[in-house]
Order: structure tokens, then C-alpha cells, then sequence
């Protein structure tokens, strides 16, 4: 498979994900979230970095408050070891 048509299937999980009571969100999800980087890193090498510009603004897009949630907890994580 190309890494387009992946890149297409993710996002066709990440809606079906969203459907889900949020309770039941977390662990397909998660699975999203850590498969993400590795499926752009793919479409970048394929097919440039236009494309891999569109995939990761699909990304944050979709998982816009997770990721401000971890990088709350990173920052807070690093200012409580000052």
C-alpha cells in the first residue's frame, strides 16, 4: 500500500474514533497518536514535504487538544525540576 492511501485509512480511523463515547476513545486513539509520526515521516520521504505539510496539518488538526495536553504536562514536568 502506498503511504497516501494509509494516510487516508488513519484519518478514516480517526473519524470512526471520534464517534466513540469518550470513555471507549482511549486506547484507539492513543494508537492513532503514536502510529501519526511515523506515517508522515513515510509520506514526507514518498512524496515530499507539500504532502507531508497537509498530513501533519490533518494531524494537529484532529488531535489539536491530546497534544496540548501533553505538551501542558512536558513543560510542567520540566519547570517542576528546576
Amino acid at each position: 500500500m502506498t503511504p497516501l492511501v494509509l494516510g487516508g485509512l488513519w484519518v478514516l480511523a480517526a473519524s470512526a474514533t471520534a464517534f466513540l463515547p469518550m470513555r471507549r476513545q482511549m486506547v484507539p486513539g492513543l494508537a492513532l497518536l503514536l502510529l501519526a509520526p511515523g506515517l508522515l515521516v513515510w509520506i514526507g520521504l514518498s512524496h515530499g514535504w507539500l504532502w507531508l505539510a497537509f498530513g501533519l496539518f490533518a494531524f494537529v488538526s484532529m488531535f489539536r487538544r491530546p497534544l496540548r495536553h501533553f505538551a501542558t504536562l512536558a513543560l510542567d514536568r520540566m519547570a517542576a525540576r528546576r
